[in-house]
């Protein structure tokens, strides 16, 4: 089969990869559209320590079952459909529990470490267990069936807070994620939803997919926009979606006293801010680490149109323009946020 194969730091090759092996409990799924995540452009840099190569990136993606293992019977060959980027064993006490993020056994599609190497979906074929994989309807294309599983993130995050009685939820980012949880916030009930980034670009993508108000931090300082638009009070809830150690102190920072922070984001492995912000103010932290399943629920989400993908698609492009795309992600001269890869 055809894929991309990561060799090395910044280096890309369209190139010939073995079929995957597929197992008893596996599917065999011709990837139709495969989406290029924020992680996998810091992974091609080789600093994360997370795409060790050589490796076959790629986790958000959808495609036809081409063919199924002889202890499969939900999936047929010529079946649409879409996968958790989440490897879980469906069987440890988190799996029992439907806490499939949590897994001892977790993988992740794309992704090598020294615990594990899993091959993913930039690429012609992809194997993986039946119990990640769902149909999707006929009225779903596959470049929206690829942003299914950044938007159960994003629902996963919103999902993580006490969102529903927030008079004002922050996102902070408004990259892929942020994008997701703005939309999944207001649906949880959310009244208003402020969108805060330093890009007009995204910005205006965030009006697009019903951010009710926008702030860029580099023109006016976070802390006195929320303020100004919350009576002084602070943000009910406030969604860390960037993952700096400055971004998580902006989050703390813009949340009223009792209210709520949630860290999504994780390009920093450590954050020093003040204990007693945490204590005194008797704020509540929580962290949001993948998704556990929602990618079923915004099958529906996206089918209706509750939650809108389509901004979010900048490109198209065929896989062997792979190479080209990243560098551009990584440059970040354009006006791009998600690039979707056809094989």
């Amino acid at each position: 089969m055809k894929a991309l194969l990561y060799t090395g730091p910044h280096t890309l090759e369209y190139t010939d990869a073995p079929d995957p092996n597929v197992g008893d409990d596996d599917v065999l799924v011709h990837v139709r559209a495969c989406g290029i995540c924020g992680s996998d452009v810091q992974g091609y840099t080789g600093k994360t320590g997370r795409r060790l190569p050589p490796l076959i990136m790629g986790h958000e993606a959808a495609g036809v079952v081409e063919r199924v293992g002889a202890h499969v019977t939900d999936f047929a060959p010529g079946d649409r459909v879409c996968f958790d980027s989440t490897v879980y064993c469906n069987k440890c006490p988190a799996c029992r529990q439907g806490l499939f993020n949590r897994c001892v056994h977790r993988q992740v599609l794309g992704v090598s470490v020294p615990e594990f190497k899993r091959h993913g979906a930039f690429a012609e074929f992809v194997a993986v267990p039946h119990w990640i994989v769902a149909k999707l309807p006929d009225d779903m294309s596959f470049v929206q069936a690829a942003l299914l599983e950044p938007a159960s993130i994003g629902t996963h995050a919103a999902n993580r807070s006490p969102i529903a009685d927030a008079e004002t939820a922050v996102v902070i980012g408004a990259g892929t994620i942020g994008l997701f949880i703005l939309q999944a916030a207001k649906l949880r009930g959310a009244k208003r939803t402020v969108a805060c980034d330093i890009s007009d670009f995204r910005l205006d993508l965030a009006r697009r997919v019903g951010a009710d108000e926008c702030v860029n931090s580099k023109s006016r300082p976070l802390k006195d926009a929320v303020a100004d638009l919350t009576d002084s009070r602070g943000a009910d809830v406030t969604f860390e979606a960037v993952g700096f150690a400055e971004t998580f102190r902006q989050a703390v920072a813009i949340t009223r006293t009792g209210g709520s922070v949630v860290a999504v984001g994780n390009l920093a492995k450590e954050a020093e801010f003040n204990l007693q912000e945490l204590v005194s103010r008797e704020l509540t932290f929580a962290g949001s680490y993948a998704s556990s399943g929602e990618f079923r629920t915004c099958i529906d989400l996206i089918a209706s149109g509750r939650i809108d993908v389509g901004p979010l698609v900048s490109e198209v492009l065929p896989l062997s323009d792979g190479p080209s795309a990243f560098r551009r992600l990584l440059d970040g001269k354009e006006n791009l946020l998600k690039i979707v890869l056809e094989p």
